[in-house]
């Protein structure tokens, strides 16, 4: 059995495969394996992976999951107690996992490790998902170390110390196995965009610790800095707001409910102007689906087990201190 499964998602993405397949066959060896979860892909994936790499172990999904599901089911199918989340548009590098895995052996209270994400396309900035590191603010806005809000930085070494974090990107993320499955894994409901923080954050609640490993470098095609499309604003948004009732402190979710609606709606105004009415109208359809979905959350909010207060939150508006000059995350915290 592999200490550590490399579990790659796939949904149509030969072209992917062909381009960053072969660094992560290439350096992952010795006691780590390569699996890739197949979403129920209508290309020939499944058959290139065959003929191209038949050392690659291939996890057949019978239809699309959504990045939630998909790694829920695959994680049930490998036996190793560490698991490397990875995209498939992820070029990896010479010992890039051997520094996560050593970082879950010497931390017992870790639960997570992320490597530093750099831009496959801009090798010497800091790739938009993740960088070195996440954090989010009081009011559910995720930033990164290297990356606040649309502004990337450069890669100058500034952020290569291992540290704790609040998330790492479900572009590369090594968690243990078994409490991934005994949390629940990521929330099926999302589909896809925000899983990750959703679930590390229920992680930090249970008692663990989530950490960035710089040492640990790989480049991240991405996309997060191109044009959003109206079904990935809602996603973001609706997944954002079910997130923070889920998780956050009461006192933080009463300003949430105060103060989000506005920064939402105007948002949603915005988009008007710019003429994008389907974009407004995802914004408004996010928070349709947030408050019909209440019920339910009531009740997943009150199963999430906590036994520790989660205090690295950016207790203001990462919004407010981009607009007064505070770009970088080390004017920031």
């Amino acid at each position: 059995m592999a200490r550590l499964s490399v579990v790659i998602l796939n949904w149509n993405g030969r072209h992917h495969l062909e381009h960053y397949l072969p660094s992560v066959v290439q350096h992952t060896s010795g006691d780590a394996e390569v699996v890739v979860a197949d979403n129920g892909s209508t290309d020939d994936s499944c058959e290139w992976l065959a003929a191209h790499y038949p050392q690659v172990r291939v996890i057949a999904l019978d239809r699309n999951y959504g990045f939630a599901g998909g790694y829920n089911r695959a994680l049930t199918q490998v036996d190793s107690p560490y698991c490397l989340l990875l995209n498939s548009d992820v070029e990896v590098t010479e010992g890039w996992w051997q520094p996560l895995v050593a970082i879950l052996d010497s931390e017992a209270d870790v639960a997570a490790v992320a490597p530093k994400l750099l831009a496959d396309k801009a090798r010497d900035s800091f790739e938009y998902a993740g960088a070195s590191g996440g954090f989010i603010d009081y009011l559910g806005y995720p930033f990164c170390r290297g990356r606040i809000l649309s502004k990337v930085e450069r890669d100058e070494g500034q952020y290569d110390d291992a540290r704790d974090i609040f998330w790492g990107s479900g572009a590369a993320l090594c968690c243990r196995r078994e409490l991934f499955l005994s949390l629940g894994g990521f929330d099926e409901n999302f589909f896809a965009h925000m899983e990750e923080i959703d679930l590390q954050w229920r992680m930090q609640l249970a008692g663990w610790r989530i950490m960035v490993e710089p040492k640990a470098k790989v480049y991240h095609l991405g996309g997060g800095t191109l044009p959003a499309s109206a079904r990935k604003i809602y996603l973001n948004h609706r997944n954002n707001l079910v997130m923070l009732y889920k998780c956050s402190s009461p006192m933080q979710r009463v300003v949430v409910a105060v103060v989000r609606p506005c920064t939402d709606m105007a948002e949603a105004l915005a988009h008007l102007v710019m003429l994008h009415p389907q974009r407004a109208w995802a914004v408004l359809r996010a928070w349709g689906t947030f408050i019909t979905w209440h019920g339910r959350l009531s009740k997943e909010r009150k199963a999430i087990k906590r036994v520790k207060k989660v205090d690295n939150i950016y207790r203001f508006s990462i919004i407010v201190r981009y607009l007064f000059g505070g770009r970088r995350f080390n004017k920031m915290m």
